[in-house]
């Protein structure tokens, strides 16, 4: 059985982190490290994680300079064989499903699935527009991030702390630095996550593209990187016209 880190990255969101917590304290796998990194605070955010203190690993609470940085924060305390991050506002699937990652084979580096989206209201938006890809390596992003954050468990001594000069999508550069040392990744051909939309990549949508331009180009090149725009561009515009046609 190994363990796993679950890492909550929170700040003045005391609406939704009692829903997140409990996804993760709920949990029928038992050997689960839940480390909480909270950015100090004001909201009464810190009270009702108070409530769950004695169930918590390891809780945190201190500014911060970004949403990478208390990221940094958790995994320099994570001593899990894994890391999966669940940020405020998210969920694990539900109550069985670590236990069902970990049990669709054993001694992955890298297991992913799929992902539900969510409102603002916590109402269903069902799957993601990226579907999971049967299978996943570091050049799987040329088209877009198919497997979200939330979705993805891996092995810590693969992982290495998020580059900091990219404040919106460094995600992204992380998660293929870990995939290009992986040598086993499993699709574990379910739902893992639930997702809820407008983080902070949606507030800043037009950084957030320079940034993921800028990353893609690093790893796939430039030119190919802008041809795949081109075939990313083609694929949104035919989403949103069977879907306009669907509606009407």
């Amino acid at each position: 059985m190994p363990k796993l880190t679950v890492i909550t990255i929170v700040y003045n969101n005391v609406r939704d982190i009692e829903r997140t917590i409990k996804s993760v304290l709920n949990q029928t796998y038992r050997k689960i490290e839940y480390i909480i990194i909270d950015g100090k605070s004001t909201d009464g955010t810190m009270e009702v994680i108070e409530k769950y203190k004695n169930r918590i690993s390891k809780i945190v609470s201190e500014p911060d300079k970004g949403i990478y940085d208390a990221m940094n924060k958790g995994l320099a305390l994570a001593t899990g064989d894994y890391i999966l991050f669940m940020n405020s506002g998210d969920e694990i699937y539900d109550e069985q499903t670590v236990q069902n990652v970990f049990d669709s084979s054993p001694g992955a580096d890298i297991y992913y699935g799929e992902t539900e989206m969510y409102n603002d209201n916590w109402e269903s938006l069902g799957r993601r527009r990226h579907e999971a890809p049967e299978e996943f390596d570091w050049k799987s992003f040329k088209f877009g991030m198919n497997v979200s954050h939330q979705a993805i468990y891996i092995r810590r001594s693969i992982t290495v702390p998020y580059d900091l000069k990219y404040k919106y999508s460094s995600d992204i550069d992380w998660i293929i630095k870990a995939a290009k040392k992986s040598s086993n990744i499993v699709n574990v051909h379910r739902y893992v996550a639930k997702y809820l939309v407008g983080g902070m990549s949606k507030k800043k949508h037009r950084e957030s593209l320079k940034e993921r331009f800028q990353i893609f180009s690093k790893y796939y090149g430039l030119l190919p990187n802008i041809l795949n725009h081109i075939i990313i561009a083609g694929n949104l515009a035919f989403y949103f016209l069977k879907h306009r046609r669907t509606n009407d």
